[in-house]
Parts: structure tokens; C-alpha cells; sequence
């Protein structure tokens, strides 16, 4: 059992720490032990093996005491956006290198409390900001799939790492897609809940109006049993939805009405958005994605053509939100407090440009620049109150869709994973594979990416899911249902 012991996911992990067939700490030393040998992806930034040792240590006293979850004793790892207490917080970016945070994110706070056992920080672009995991200045992440592609963004580090099989499950972030791509192009499931549902306190922020937490694991029964942890209302957060604690896999497991044990989906109506399958969409994806919505059309869902006659428009309107906010929240980073500060300068001015030029990216910087130029005087009416108005109406599109349907599906991107450095000269070409995930995000509602089958290359396509405001349980119940009858979440690189 103990060689295979990275092979279990939380919910497998859960019943064996019950069963007593393993300890915690016998798990955590497995992974640990692995982790060293897989250093060449670039997905850890940090390995706090003292403090998950301590906390391996204190679950199965927990569980010897009769006090245990059903997360006590998994192992996981954080996305570098969650500040950490004991662990460098970095955001993936050299303005905030070696920071050393006096709290816990509230998502990280609540997944201790839980008795998780952390192992360590993972890579991601710079401030959340990338499609690719090629903007960290900590090195690239590459795709365990293929160590030649990328392993998608921001939350790149966190896919590589559980699909490479060195954690369990993972924390995530979302805010153009940064959950649902990378979760699609590393084959794991993925689920970024309704804006509001997990606390943004301690996430450091990019765009306030769009980030999101969420989990990352193997499967949807993983992903609800972290989800219950994680959501819940936080009175430190202005944007927290005042929501009781859910338990996600209750409602995961919940049985239809009129469903029978070969279609648990029977009634389950799936729209199709046509603008999510243009004329573009790589084939190998089309092709994946298709027979997925077949296996559904098996398990008892119809499915209906719908319209988001907006989704193009998604990519401009975000591409003009986001760098707004960004250019906002960042103001904060200017050598003063906290963060990167020049050596050298003769004044307060020179030191906030040299701090400031030296500690961001050139991602960073661009999307800096961008949201500065459309809140400046005289452009502010013409671009950022535009867009805010067509964030509303791709909003309102949506909310058509489901007076005829119960979830929305489509590819998650319009290709699988690309070569490490292809679009590093192209920040467009890279804007534009997000154009299935932004529409989701800019509307708030929840979206996952289920594990769908094989592209060009045998690299992994996602299946994505979009539900109406606080149908994770909906969301989660679909993906399962699919899950009992494929084997793709199961495999691995």
C-alpha cells in the first residue's frame, strides 16, 4: 500500500485514514519523499516539510482521540495568492519575495481548521496574471503530460501538482479562468464557485470584482469535500455571500427526481451555447468535448441549443475590468511598507519608479498600464463604464439561457496545452484562449472543469460546466455522474 499511497485522492485518502489502513504521517512522508523527485516542473515554490510533519502529527492524534473530519490527515498545498503564516507569500513575483505574512488567507485558515496537512506553497503567474504559468519570476511550471507544454494559468502550479500526483488537491484562484484552463489542460477536475462563496480575505488581490477561490483535485467528490470547507460567509470580506456552511458532497450525491441507476441524469437539460463551438475550435477538442455531451445524452441529460450572442465581446470587456482593478489593487506595491524596494535612489519618486520597474514583470506591468490608461480622465466614461455596461448584459444573456436549460456545457479552451514559449511573444494569442472561461467569470456564476477525454498529442481536454448562481451542488452532481461512467479523471501522466 505505501508505494501507491500518492495514487489516492481525498475522498479514497478519507476512507483509508478512517479505516486506519494508513496514518497521516505515513502519507505525508510518501509525499514528501515524492516530492523531491519531481522538482523539474517548477510546480513548488516552497516545501514546509517540518510543518506538515507537525500537522500529519497532531490529525492522527485527532483521530486517535475520536475528534476527526473527513478532511483530517489529507495532505494539500496553496496556491502562492493565499498569504500563509510560516510560509513565503509571494504572489509568484519578485515585488513580494521573501514576505513573510503575520495571518492566514480565511480559505487557508479554514482548511487547517479542517486538519489538512499543508505541504507548501505552489507556483502560479505573477499576481494571478497568465494563461500559461510562464509569468511566475520563480521559473515556469511545466505540464507532467508533457514537460515540453505549459501547464495552463494562473493556477498552474496547483494542476501540475495534483495531476502529477504530489498532493491530493490544491487550492486555486479564478478570475478570467485561472482554475478551469489549467485544471482542463493538466487533466484534473476543477470548480470555481459563484463569486462571493469562498472569502477573498488574505487572497492577494488582482481583480476585487472576479477573483475567486476554489478547489483543484482528481475528482468532483474531492473537489465537494474541499469546497464544504473552504465556503461559508466571512464577515473580513465586504463581498462574502451571507450563505450557511453547504455540504457540497450531500449535495453532489442528492438523487434526482425521475432518475433511475443507468441515468441519474434523467430531466437534467444541458444547453449548448453555439458561440462556444465556432468554426475555430481546435478538432481534437471539438471531438472530446462532443463525446462527452454523448456520454451525458447516456446518462439521462437532454440536450438544447442556447445563445451567449455576447461571448466575444467577454475578451475586451475583461481585458478592460481586470488591468482597472489591477492597476488599483497594486498601487499598494511601492517599496515603502512591504515588498521589493531599489538599492539605490536619490529621492521618494525615484525610489517608487525603480521599486516598482524592478519588482513587476512585464505582464504585470502591461495589464498595469492598460488599467491606469482606461481610468484616466476623459477615458474612463468611454472604456471602463462601457465595458461595466456589457458586463451586465453578458449577465443578462446567461440568465436567458437558463429559462431553457439547467446547465450550460462547451470546451473549456479552444486547444489542449501549447509549447512552453510559443505565445510568450503574443500576449493576445494568450488572451484569446480564454475566451470560453471569461464569460463565467465576468457574469459570477460557477464553472468547472471535468476531465473529457484526449487531444493531439495525448494531452488532456476539459469538459466545462457552467451552472446558475449557487449551483455548485448541481455542478458537482453532473460531474460526478459522468465520472462514474468514464475513467478520464482516473488516469494520470
Amino acid at each position: 500500500m505505501s508505494a501507491d499511497l500518492h495514487t489516492l485522492g481525498v475522498a479514497a485518502l478519507s476512507r483509508a485514514l478512517a479505516g486506519k489502513v494508513v496514518s497521516s504521517a505515513e502519507v505525508t512522508e510518501h509525499l514528501l519523499t515524492r516530492l523531491d523527485s519531481h522538482q523539474h516542473l517548477g510546480a513548488f515554490l516552497h516545501v514546509d516539510a517540518g510543518g506538515a510533519r507537525a500537522a500529519a502529527r497532531a490529525a492522527d492524534t485527532a483521530r486517535a482521540a475520536g475528534q476527526a473530519g473527513a478532511l483530517t490527515g489529507v495532505p494539500v498545498a496553496h496556491k502562492d495568492i493565499f498569504v500563509t503564516r510560516g510560509m513565503p507569500s509571494t504572489a509568484g513575483s519578485k515585488m513580494l519575495a521573501g514576505y513573510d505574512s503575520p495571518f492566514d488567507a480565511t480559505v487557508v485558515a479554514r482548511l487547517n481548521a479542517a486538519g489538512t496537512v499543508p505541504l507548501g506553497k505552489l507556483n502560479c503567474d505573477e499576481f494571478a496574471m497568465g494563461s500559461a504559468n510562464e509569468n511566475s519570476a520563480f521559473g515556469p511550471v511545466r505540464n507532467p503530460w508533457d514537460g515540453t507544454r505549459v501547464p495552463g494559468g494562473s493556477s498552474g502550479g496547483s494542476a501540475a501538482a495534483v495531476a502529477a500526483r504530489l498532493v491530493p488537491a490544491a487550492t486555486g484562484t479564478d478570475t478570467g479562468g485561472s482554475i478551469r484552463q489549467p485544471a482542463s489542460f493538466s487533466g484534473i477536475t476543477g470548480i470555481k464557485p459563484t463569486y462571493g462563496v469562498c472569502s477573498r480575505f488574505g487572497m492577494i488581490a488582482f481583480a476585487s470584482s472576479l477573483d475567486q477561490a476554489g478547489p483543484m483535485a482528481r475528482s468532483a467528490e474531492d473537489c465537494a469535500l474541499l469546497l464544504s470547507a473552504m465556503s461559508g460567509f466571512d464577515e473580513r470580506d465586504a463581498t462574502s455571500a451571507q450563505r450557511p456552511p453547504q455540504d457540497f458532497r450531500a449535495q453532489m450525491l442528492s438523487v434526482r427526481e425521475g432518475a433511475t441507476a443507468a441515468q441519474p441524469l434523467r430531466g437534467l437539460r444541458i444547453g449548448l451555447p453555439k458561440e462556444f463551438f465556432p468554426a475555430a475550435l481546435a478538432a481534437d477538442v471539438n471531438g472530446a468535448v462532443r463525446a462527452a455531451l454523448a456520454e451525458y445524452e447516456k446518462l439521462g441529460a437532454t440536450l438544447v441549443d442556447v445563445s451567449l450572442p455576447r461571448t466575444e465581446l467577454s475578451i475586451p470587456v475583461y481585458y478592460i475590468i481586470a488591468p482597472a482593478e489591477a492597476s488599483s489593487n497594486l498601487s499598494r506595491f511601492d517599496g515603502v511598507r512591504y515588498g521589493h524596494r531599489a538599492a539605490q535612489y536619490g529621492d521618494l519618486l525615484e525610489m517608487y519608479k525603480k521599486s516598482r520597474s524592478e519588482g513587476f514583470g512585464p505582464e504585470v506591468k502591461r495589464r498595469i498600464m492598460i488599467g491606469t490608461y482606461v481610468l484616466s480622465h476623459g477615458y474612463y466614461d468611454a472604456y471602463y463604464l462601457q465595458a461595466q455596461k456589457l458586463r451586465r448584459m453578458i449577465a443578462d444573456d446567461f440568465q436567458a439561457c437558463f429559462q431553457q436549460c439547467d446547465l450550460i456545457a462547451g470546451p473549456v479552451a479552444p486547444t489542449v496545452a501549447w509549447k512552453i514559449g510559443e505565445q510568450g511573444d503574443d500576449p493576445v494569442k494568450a488572451y484569446l484562449a480564454d475566451i470560453f472561461t471569461l464569460p463565467a467569470s465576468l457574469a459570477g456564476l460557477p464553472g468547472m472543469s471535468v476531465p473529457a477525454g484526449f487531444g493531439e498529442g495525448g494531452m488532456p481536454v476539459g469538459l466545462q460546466l457552467i451552472g446558475n448562481y449557487f449551483a455548485e451542488g448541481q455542478l458537482l452532481h453532473a460531474a460526478h455522474a459522468f465520472q462514474q461512467a468514464t475513467d478520464f479523471h482516473t488516469r494520470t501522466p
